[in-house]
């Protein structure tokens, strides 16, 4: 009995390893690329920061943004942001270090104005180790200068009615390639625009994204709901082969609008699925 039972301990030992090995042998494609599959912590607005975090373990993925306002844990009120205090910043970066996640990116966000009030947000975002602030605050000399002096990106992010492409590209022109645009797919469409058409127009500016595909809501003209990636209307294969022919590198968050954890749990295995076989035809 006693043998029988080693044998089944060591053959999930195994099975979990090899689990693991084929999550991170799944990447390597877009890795190569220079791509980096998270999710936006939005998508799980239900639940608290950290049973978030578990979620994203339990996806396979190491990569997330964080949103302003999520309840940092359970049976906690505190808020995630640069308000926590010192001691829920030592427990949240050890549990992401214990979940093996990263907080890559931060938004959307107000970035304050004035020098001394913004240089509070870009050291708190160094701290964490947050490499892209995303925000719909119009950038100035100040904003390229601390982001250049912490090495951060600032990616200004399009909701249906704000940040057009032609807003970023004017908004940006005389500021470092270091900020540029949240490229968030689903509201291109939302927008009545066509997602080929602005990313082509974004250029090299696009240095951040929610990526998202999205399919018509029956009954509903104009309203777009999130949908697995290559199942929707967003052109999700086009969107990736037409950034890597602009040699993009860098975050892609996924980002849902809807659903339950039960829902998302079953979509989003189907987006990273997607993510990784379209990264190896394309690093091919």
């Amino acid at each position: 009995m006693k043998t029988t039972n080693k044998l089944i301990l060591t053959t999930i030992a195994c099975l979990g390893l090899l689990t693991s090995v084929t999550r991170a042998a799944d990447q390597t494609a877009a890795e190569k690329l220079g791509w980096k599959l998270g999710v936006q912590c939005w998508t799980f607005k239900k639940l608290t920061l950290f049973e978030t975090l578990d979620k994203v373990h339990d996806l396979g993925l190491k990569y997330v943004e964080m949103f302003p306002g999520q309840k940092l844990k359970p049976g906690s009120e505190s808020k995630t942001g640069p308000a926590l205090t010192a001691a829920e910043t030592a427990e949240l970066q050890a549990k992401l270090k214990a979940t093996g996640v990263q907080v890559a990116s931060f938004g959307v966000a107000p970035i304050p104005a004035g020098e001394a009030a913004a240089r509070k947000q870009f050291e708190w975002a160094k701290q964490m180790g947050i490499e892209v602030l995303v925000t719909e605050t119009v950038p100035d000399a100040t904003i390229d200068k601390l982001s250049g002096e912490f090495n951060i990106k600032v990616a200004l992010h399009n909701h249906p009615t704000t940040w057009p492409a032609e807003k970023v590209l004017e908004a940006t022109k005389d500021l470092s390639p270091r900020i540029g645009s949240c490229l968030d797919t689903g509201h291109v469409k939302r927008a009545g625009r066509d997602t080929i058409a602005t990313i082509k127009q974004l250029g090299t500016r696009v240095i951040h994204s929610h990526f998202k595909d999205v399919m018509p809501v029956e009954g509903k003209p104009g309203k777009w709901e999130d949908a697995p990636w290559g199942t929707g209307q967003g052109n999700a294969a086009g969107m990736l082969a037409e950034l890597k022919q602009l040699g993009f590198k860098g975050y892609f968050m996924i980002e849902y609008e809807h659903g339950t954890v039960d829902e998302l749990m079953r979509d989003l295995p189907k987006c990273v699925a997607f993510f990784n076989q379209t990264a190896a035809d394309l690093a091919k």
